[in-house]
């Protein structure tokens, strides 16, 4: 067995997880649909002519034609498309959609992707149907970095199970019986494809730093993959704390309490804004303000290795900073 490093006791302990983003998960997130070329062509003047589809006379096969033909300015087309995505006008990017092939997740996470339902559809490795002869497993890092003993302990139950699993097949146990056995610890392949709209949804949670390690680590493998065909659209990809200028997530405890008092004296006094959370120390969002109280523009900047890092002044968090493309949300 190969030695372990001993956590580092001297390290703070914080509710915030360990960022994935350096690390090999033996997890892949490939785009099938659409590639650069599609979305470069279409999907940029389909979003433009839904959105000024709401807001004109022309006929929207017009629109679209123009679109396509250059007729337009790019950067004004981005430009209404923030603008109407930014406002809330949702449904004008449900038009588009995107297909990856997922790979070597763990059932933990599959169980967590498939709630997402609106605008989403899934096909998942059946392990009723599939036979598995070498059915591979997800080690969590809190227990390959850990204790020795618990570790060994761990891997001998995984393994135990996947034997019996085995040992079931061959005295004739239906394979519909027998996966039983399977831990959550079980790796499976999904495809998936999402409306823009979804995926930008789903990313808002699943970046967060509060997320599970592993679907923020595939999500940080998708927002990638989008990046590559087109940074424009891939920038709205982002924990959902960028566009709501805070976090909402930490301590939600204190937050049902602080509603719960918030509506008793609206009740009496009429409405009022609850006072915002701060967010942890080290997250995201605790240090976006200049010391003058003004907001200093954000930067989401891609990471090679697919990570997410979020820049401003003071400090770059969430995974390391490599050269790459960068851009700013208002």
């Amino acid at each position: 067995m190969a030695t372990q490093t001993p956590p580092d006791a001297s390290r703070e302990k914080t509710g915030i997880p360990k960022n994935p983003g350096r690390r090999d998960l033996g997890m892949r997130a490939t785009l099938l649909f659409p590639n650069r070329e599609i979305v470069e062509q279409y999907y940029v003047p389909l979003i433009y002519t839904a959105c000024r589809t709401c807001y004109s006379e022309q006929d929207p096969d017009e629109i679209f034609r123009r679109a396509i033909d250059g007729d337009f300015d790019p950067l004004k087309m981005q430009k209404l498309i923030s603008s109407v995505i930014e406002s809330g006008h949702g449904s004008t990017i449900e038009h588009v959609v995107f297909t990856f092939a997922i790979s070597g997740v763990s059932r933990t996470l599959s169980h967590q992707l498939v709630r997402h339902r609106a605008g989403v559809a899934f096909d998942q490795q059946s392990q009723r149907y599939v036979k598995f002869k070498g059915a591979a497993t997800m080690l969590p890092h809190s227990i390959a970095e850990g204790d020795a003993d618990l570790r060994e302990r761990y891997e001998e139950q995984v393994d135990g199970a996947l034997g019996l699993y085995g040992e079931m097949l061959q005295a004739g146990v239906p394979g519909e019986d027998a996966r039983f056995v399977f831990p959550n610890a079980t790796r499976t392949n999904l495809v998936m494809t999402t409306n823009l709209r979804a995926l930008i949804h789903m990313s808002g949670l699943r970046l967060c730093t509060m997320a599970q390690w592993e679907i923020r680590r595939l999500f940080q493998l998708i927002r990638h993959e989008v990046f590559g065909v087109s940074p424009f659209l891939g920038s709205f990809l982002a924990p959902k704390c960028v566009p709501l200028g805070y976090c909402d997530e930490f301590n939600t405890a204190t937050a049902i309490a602080r509603s719960a008092r918030t509506r008793t004296r609206s009740s009496r006094r009429g409405p009022r804004t609850p006072p915002r959370r701060r967010p942890p120390a080290g997250s995201c969002r605790s240090r976006s303000r200049g010391s003058g109280g003004e907001r200093e523009p954000d930067r989401l900047v891609e990471s090679g290795a697919g990570g997410l890092a979020l820049q401003d002044r003071h400090a770059v968090v969430a995974g390391g900073l490599l050269p790459a493309e960068r851009w700013t949300r208002g």
